[in-house]
């Protein structure tokens, strides 16, 4: 550290380590930056921001078990510190955090960005401006929005109900008023439209390529490009999937846009 220069202790909580790395990357030229640690996990999230006491933490929105949000919501507004949010959100969400004024940064995060939370974030620390308030009405927009995620979609044969974990869906795909699971080489059928089990499902996890497909972002091995502005995306089991060129949220979330 430069002599004389503050110190700002930093957290870098994210599920993905690429995006851990991206960021510690982009702080590693800050002198006043000084990175006390990494968590994978919302669990550990909570633990180490009650034992260390960080000024800044960056907090990816959607990860497994405990959410960026829910992380908040354990530490308590009054005691979190200041925050940048790290999304992979649908619009909805983006939204909520510009109307909120939170930071937030978009993945796959931007330089120009990153600066620009970063240098609002430091004033935040320096002034003693931690916007409670603002962490207070983004909990209770954004909050109520993933309590309507599934974990779990019931399954209804004969008479019985058992159930799939939606993180282990393949793809979905809309077969009239019903709707077909692809989990590895079984197959589900529900008595729901496409456009009911979407609104279900983790935005950050799945994606809608085409009006009757959608695809768990994780299940994808490869994308190639098609015809006229179309591609096929390949996923790990060898399934062909035709993305849609009318898709362009899809397309920038998949990089293709």
């Amino acid at each position: 550290m430069l002599r004389g220069t503050a110190v700002i202790r930093t957290l870098l909580v994210d599920d993905e380590p690429p995006a851990r790395t991206a960021i510690r990357q982009l702080l590693a030229a800050d002198p006043e930056i000084d990175v006390l640690g990494e968590c994978d996990n919302g669990e550990d999230a909570v633990s180490t921001i009650s034992k260390q006491h960080p000024d800044l933490v960056y907090l990816d929105v959607q990860m497994p078990e405990l959410n960026g949000l829910q992380v908040v919501e354990r530490i308590g507004v009054d005691h979190m510190p200041v925050a940048i949010f790290v999304t992979a959100y649908e619009r909805y969400a983006v939204q909520a955090f510009e109307i909120h004024a939170a930071d937030y940064l978009l993945k796959p995060v931007e330089a120009r960005r990153f600066a620009e939370a970063l240098k609002r974030a430091k004033s935040r620390i320096a002034g003693k401006d931690l916007n409670r308030e603002v962490l207070r009405r983004l909990l209770d927009e954004v909050g109520r929005k993933h309590e309507q995620i599934a974990e779990r979609l019931p399954i209804v044969r004969r008479g019985s109900v058992s159930f799939v974990n939606t993180v282990d869906i393949d793809w979905i795909e809309a077969d009239g008023n019903y709707t077909r699971l692809h989990v590895g080489s079984r197959e589900f059928e529900i008595r729901e439209t496409l456009a009911g089990v979407a609104r279900k499902l983790d935005p950050n996890l799945f994606v809608r390529i085409h009006r009757c497909t959608i695809v768990n972002i994780r299940s994808i091995r490869e994308i190639h490009p098609w015809f006229r502005g179309h591609h096929v995306v390949l996923l790990t089991s060898g399934t062909e999937l035709r993305m849609s060129r009318y898709q362009s949220e899809a397309a920038r979330r998949l990089g293709i846009g």
